[in-house]
């Protein structure tokens, strides 16, 4: 017995000693910093002369007659336990009406001082059925490109953000590899339709978003909760995003465009950062959300392990060296906690002192400066295609500009190529989920009469692209 007891203290000194050495590790290779904002001068910043500002939409948030997509089918449902899939059984419907009063729209975004507008191209509307495409729709495109040229305003069109057609839905989308080439046929298309007006594209916007809100909590279409057709899903819009890529450049006018993905970075920072738990949920959430796009952009390889349940690894070369640049979406963190309760075994905790913004996630702007310096190591131009709040009151909006635009000026002093700066959003709108519950809009939206005004809040951003750059309308 005196032996057993002896070897059994040897074992639990050796776990112990072994899950501090994690935690000190993990502390000091993943921090979370606190700036003292009282003490913070954010009037120092500077942005060079031809840095990009530019505001963004996505189209079935703000087109309005989205009806032939993933979205507008999911609107209609119910979850399993009879609530409305969306927050107070609201739907897209007219949206903003974007698709008629756009000419009004992009006379706004010169009000904000912008010069550019990063908007996507609805799939569903261009290629209503497999390989048929709308001239209309087509046309439709062409005058919005003729508009922005017009006004001086640089476009950036995204490919596939969040919606594509019912007909590729019921195909399974991209739960099946073999549905990309539809992916990459509607790119090459519309490339060929627009290469001339615009010269920045993005493929997908935030695949971990779609595949981990789509297939693993189920708050977004398709509504399932499967890690490991999550995984798959990931996997294979970033492959699509490579086989587009590729694709485009073969065509004419692809050497000369700017084409990249984009990942929005959310980081998760464990609650307790002295309990393990709480770190290893942290650490395995970053893997899947954070890390495994990273990596499989960086080297060819996807992986993803989820001890016990899934393991997955693929090599595609051609995903390496898929970038011009790469576009980050960044609005906060989350804080995981570890519970003792099977039902809700994990929640999303504030730090005291914290400033909430409407969505349940805090003001942190010392985040942001995390997440340039985390997509810089792609090795690629940095564009940030959204970042913004949601601010009913709009008491919020000012104080988070100011910060997070001085968090992404540290980080260019530090040496992150980042090129431009995307607003989300330019007016309210459908924001997903959320129905119209959320204000992220530098324009309040009156969804009854479709008047916009420009919010007190949005100011600040005008005041310091007009007062910090030499230049608002370049590209580099």
């Amino acid at each position: 017995m005196l032996v057993v007891a002896s070897v059994l203290s040897v074992v639990l000194l050796v776990g112990f000693l072994g899950s501090l050495l994690l935690l000190l590790r993990w502390n000091r290779r993943y921090p979370e910093p606190r700036l003292d904002w009282t003490k913070v001068d954010t009037e120092v910043v500077r942005f060079p002369k031809g840095f990009l500002w530019g505001v963004a939409t996505s189209a079935h948030q703000v087109e309005g007659g989205c009806d032939n997509n993933n979205w507008s089918q999911w609107e209609k449902q119910s979850a399993p336990d009879g609530t409305p899939r969306i927050s107070g059984g609201q739907n897209s419907g007219a949206a903003c009406d974007h698709w008629n009063l756009f000419l009004e729209d992009l006379d706004l975004i010169r009000q904000t001082g912008a010069g550019a507008y990063r908007f996507s191209l609805e799939w569903s509307k261009i290629e209503p059925r497999p390989g048929r495409f709308d001239q209309a729709a087509l046309d439709h495109y062409h005058q919005v490109l003729d508009a922005l040229n017009d006004r001086g305003i640089v476009p950036m069109a995204t490919l596939h953000h969040f919606t594509h057609p019912l007909w590729f839905e019921r195909l399974g989308a991209f739960e099946k590899e073999e549905n990309i080439p539809h992916f990459v046929r509607f790119c090459e298309r519309v490339f060929s339709e627009y290469q001339g007006s615009v010269r920045l594209w993005c493929t997908v916007n935030e695949p971990a978003v779609f595949a981990t809100m789509g297939y693993l909590m189920g708050i977004f279409p398709p509504g399932r909760r499967d890690p490991g057709q999550a995984a798959h899903v990931l996997r294979n819009l970033l492959l699509a995003h490579a086989k587009a890529y590729h694709a485009l450049k073969h065509l004419p006018g692809g050497e000369s465009a700017s084409i990249g993905a984009v990942k929005n970075i959310f980081q998760l920072d464990p609650h307790r950062r002295w309990y393990l738990p709480d770190w290893l949920l942290a650490r395995v959430g970053d893997a899947f959300y954070n890390e495994a796009a990273l990596h499989y952009l960086r080297t060819g390889t996807f992986k993803f392990s989820l001890p016990g349940v899934l393991k997955l690894q693929t090599m595609e070369l051609e995903v390496m060296g898929s970038l011009d640049f790469i576009g980050l979406n960044y609005y906060s963190h989350v804080n995981v906690k570890l519970l003792l309760n099977p039902r809700n075994p994990v929640s999303y905790a504030a730090r005291p002192g914290d400033t909430m913004t409407d969505m349940p996630y805090a003001i942190y702007p010392e985040g942001f400066k995390r997440a340039l310096h985390r997509v810089s190591t792609l090795g690629v131009p940095i564009y940030v295609t959204e970042n913004g709040i949601a601010d009913s009151r709009d008491d919020r909006r000012a104080q988070f500009i100011r910060r997070y635009l001085y968090s992404m000026y540290r980080a260019m002093e530090d040496g992150c190529d980042v090129r431009g700066y995307f607003y989300w959003t330019l007016m309210d709108n459908f924001e997903w989920a959320e129905g119209y519950d959320m204000k992220f809009g530098l324009f309040h939206t009156d969804f009854v009469t479709q008047k916009r005004t420009l919010r007190r809040g949005s100011r600040e951003l005008s005041r310091i692209i007009r007062e910090k750059t030499g230049s608002t309308n370049q590209s580099q």
